[in-house]
């Protein structure tokens, strides 16, 4: 009797063991739906969960990942019969039909098919979107996009809004369309709203009801002005303020919950979502890091390139404010090459880009350090000592894109030194010491002896090998003064001319680099021609047949994406900056400056000495 008690007591212990160490180490936990409608059942073992954070964008889990920021709650005349409407609704229309959390699923896709209703409204943009003419039978292959679905990269969407509530929804429509195709999980939406003063508070306020129903995380951010006076208002600082307050989650995610994001998005205007996807291939493909569409205004009844103030070409030139239906001697790239891929509709280098919706690469410019900044030296007109006087070869005042171009142009440099240094010290060689001639040598023997019957010389900087043109580079020597019609005519908007306060500045004399740019590795930016950005409404359509025609090129696409010359940055580039306060369309001038990464590293050596 004593030895089957013990034997009972025991198989009782076992069990009891069996079912707590189940209990914990692998307890089921249910997923969301998966594509094919079933619920997928994962096992999650209890010391992994204890020990890896999730690192998932499931709202479901993580409801931190939806917030809302800076929403003003003061009341208003309209507070009690908004709230009186919405308890009406819920009493009569809602309650009533709630029998159990089974009718949780009808109502569920009741509330999808009514935002799918809400955001596809005949005669809006993105309604219109599927019929827009492409090159290469773009509307024909549905399945373009389909590796990326099956890639599974995470992606961020980064809006700033500004008074812009009459395409803010048309925007809301984009992001829900790239939800579809990329899932819920892959996607974050940071939306800034800077002191809007029409209806976007209210626009916003839809935003964050649709993307809390369709389980997106994001944040939505409303700030005041930076100066409630104009007068003392610096864009280009507010700019890049707005930018870096966006930027916030991704850092935060990065650092806390070690999520790292493939792209950044940041959505300008209204653009088709296959051209932003589209995109994103072409930033794929080149391992870019950054790829912007085009900006176009409507104007007098055509569309003119628009947001000339952050765009250089490879050159270091101003785009021309050229028209959609422009010929090929006068389309906005001046240098021939870009010029050349451009009537081509295909990708083309450029020195700096920004014009409406782009994609950016983190890993090549956010999480190596890089942010947003602007001039520190201009001048707050709201006082009343007057305007210094700025020396020739001062920094440019540009806009913070501008510096953000130019800073991953040096990041992309030392990064190229730094790989440089790693394989020394692998094979016993002396570290560099400074960024000096002498680290180059290999390198500077095709500065004075090109290589016979070639044109583009292959560079080895670090592990990778670039392509750079030296028959481009020494044209660009020849022409940094010639004489343009379009040279220091500025957008409509970017820039004041000359009658209503502007000035001309005569460019200074830009002399030969002691070590030329083209020796460092070159940053990858890129435009997409194919992916327009416009705020002009539905003739989204006409400008899509200005510049694509009204039928499709049947030429394979194979390819074209993928650019396999890279050159160094110019030696000089238009500054067109704004030296005053006085708010966006405070009086802009241009000048031509000099542009030395060689310089540039050294001073970012000496700063990091200092510290």
């Amino acid at each position: 009797m004593g030895i089957r008690r013990r034997t009972l007591s025991r198989l009782a212990f076992l069990f009891t063991f069996v079912f707590v160490v189940r209990m914990l180490f692998f307890q089921p936990s249910s997923s969301p739906k998966s594509k094919s409608g079933g619920v997928e059942i994962k096992e999650h073992n209890f010391i992994e969960r204890a020990t890896r954070p999730d690192r998932s964008l499931n709202v479901h889990r993580h409801p931190f990942l939806q917030a809302r920021i800076g929403r003003d709650e003061t009341p208003d005349m309209f507070s009690e019969l908004i709230e009186n409407g919405l308890q009406d609704y819920w009493e009569r229309f809602q309650l009533p039909y709630i029998v159990n959390k089974d009718t949780a699923n009808m109502d569920a896709q009741h509330v999808l098919g009514a935002i799918d209703q809400l955001l596809s409204l005949n005669g809006w943009v993105g309604h219109l979107c599927p019929t827009l003419v492409r090159p290469f039978g773009q509307n024909k292959r549905d399945n373009d996009y389909d590796d990326l679905v099956r890639q599974d990269h995470l992606y961020y969407i980064a809006i700033v809004i500004h008074s812009a509530d009459h395409f803010l929804v048309d925007q809301l429509a984009v992001i829900v369309q790239m939800v579809k195709r990329l899932g819920t999980n892959n996607l974050f939406v940071s939306m800034l709203d800077y002191d809007s003063n029409d209806s976007t508070e209210t626009l916003v306020d839809l935003c964050e009801a649709v993307l809390t129903l369709l389980g997106v995380p994001f944040r939505i951010r409303r700030i005041q002005a930076m100066t409630e006076d104009p007068s003392a208002a610096y864009y280009p600082l507010e700019e890049a303020t707005m930018r870096n307050l966006a930027l916030e989650p991704l850092h935060e995610l990065h650092q806390r919950r070690k999520i790292q994001f493939s792209r950044v998005v940041w959505l300008k205007g209204f653009t088709c979502p296959n051209d932003i996807l589209e995109t994103i291939k072409i930033s794929f493909a080149n391992e870019a890091a950054m790829v912007c569409g085009m900006d176009w205004a409507e104007h007098n009844g055509f569309f003119i390139f628009s947001d000339r103030w952050r765009t250089r070409d490879i050159e270091g030139d101003q785009f021309r404010q050229s028209k959609s239906s422009s010929k090929s001697d006068a389309v906005p790239p001046r240098d021939n090459q870009g010029a050349l891929r451009y009537a081509q509709h295909l990708p083309f280098q450029v020195f700096c880009c920004e014009s409406g919706t782009h994609v950016v690469d983190p890993s090549q410019s956010y999480y190596r350090g890089v942010a947003y900044r602007a001039g520190t030296d201009f001048h707050n007109v709201s006082r009343a000592e007057s305007a210094p006087v700025r020396d020739p070869d001062a920094p440019c005042l540009d806009s913070s894109q501008a510096w953000f171009c130019r800073d991953l142009w040096i990041h992309s440099a030392l990064q190229g030194m730094n790989e440089v240094d790693k394989a020394n010290n692998a094979a016993g060689m002396r570290r560099r010491d400074a960024v000096d001639v002498a680290a180059f040598d290999p390198l500077m023997e095709r500065r004075d002896a090109p290589v016979k019957g070639r044109d583009n010389v292959k560079v080895q900087i670090g592990a990778e090998e670039e392509e750079v043109n030296d028959a481009a580079a020494d044209t660009r020597k020849k022409n940094v003064h010639k004489q343009d019609p379009d040279a220091n005519a500025g957008s409509d908007y970017d820039a004041m001319p000359i009658e209503d306060g502007g000035e001309v500045v005569p460019p200074p004399e830009v002399g030969r680099l002691s070590i030329p740019n083209a020796v460092y590795r070159p940053a990858r930016i890129l435009v997409n021609p194919r992916c327009p950005t416009t705020y002009a409404g539905v003739s989204h359509t006409k400008l899509a047949r200005d510049l694509f025609g009204e039928g499709e090129d049947e030429t394979p696409l194979s390819g074209k994406f993928l650019l396999e010359d890279w050159e160094g940055a110019p030696e000089s580039f238009v500054c067109q900056e704004q030296r005053l306060t006085g708010g966006r369309k405070a009086t802009k001038t241009q000048r031509r400056l000099g542009f030395s990464i060689h310089d540039e590293l050294q001073a970012l050596m000496r700063e990091k000495s200092n510290r």
